[in-house]
């Protein structure tokens, strides 16, 4: 752990003890939150945060994996773009948390609506991430690589994986935040797992409350330690 991630650490959980203090009946001492989280985990807990990381992980990858395929091609094809742009750009402002109710009606109370809804949320920056990168690299690269007889595998490979995957992460580590948001959110309807609504279930208990809190930012934790190592593995030239 790098110096400055210590000194975080120490301010964050200074300010939580002073406002434990201050708030002594709502807020809970970090010392409480935590034993209550170890004694907790391996029981009622444990099944709340393994449905949540289910739903976030599969939500994740399948926007990853649509999203950094229709920003290519988009910004790879000038056919793509008229016909696709448009429509990306019309979506994405729309209020998706406003759909879930929309996605309750149509797919059910189950994971599916959860894991949809961060899809719908996540995979539009993806997409103009991806493209944005793709359109800033210089056309003189295209160039020389046709010049080069470069096949298209070795394009992606050595030219525009490369390219895109900096403003990928990015992209990524901010999309986990908001899927983490939007998954809190919809754990609140129609389910019984998850920590969301194992958070809402015990609004009316502080320590067991800020448990619920304490995993929801270790699932973030652990997804963005997660990513950040995949970027040092994938991008080393960063």
């Amino acid at each position: 752990m790098k110096l400055t991630q210590i000194y975080s650490l120490f301010i964050t959980i200074l300010l939580w003890y002073a406002f434990a203090v201050i708030y002594r009946e709502i807020i809970p001492f970090p010392h409480d939150v935590i034993t209550q989280f170890i004694r907790l985990y391996p029981g009622e807990l444990q099944v709340h945060i393994v449905a949540s990381l289910k739903r976030i992980i599969i939500g994740l990858g399948i926007s990853i994996i649509l999203g950094v395929h229709i920003g290519l091609l988009i910004g790879l094809s000038k056919k793509s773009e008229t016909l696709l742009l448009p429509l990306v750009y019309g979506l994405y402002p729309v209020p998706k948390a406003a759909l879930l109710p929309v996605l309750i009606i149509i797919l059910g109370i189950g994971d599916l609506t959860k894991i949809v809804l961060i899809i719908v949320i996540v995979i539009f920056p993806i997409i103009i991430s991806v493209k944005d990168a793709v359109r800033a690299i210089p056309e003189e690269v295209f160039y020389v690589s046709r010049s080069v007889s470069l096949s298209r595998v070795q394009l992606y490979k050595d030219v525009i994986i490369p390219a895109i995957l900096p403003s990928l992460f990015t992209t990524i580590r901010i999309g986990i935040g908001i899927a983490i948001a939007v998954l809190y959110l919809s754990e609140n309807f129609a389910t019984f797992y998850g920590v969301g609504y194992y958070i809402t279930l015990n609004m009316t208990n502080p320590v067991k409350l800020f448990a619920g809190i304490f995993s929801l930012s270790l699932i973030g934790l652990i997804l963005f330690k997660g990513i950040e190592l995949l970027e040092k593995q994938l991008c080393k030239w960063v």
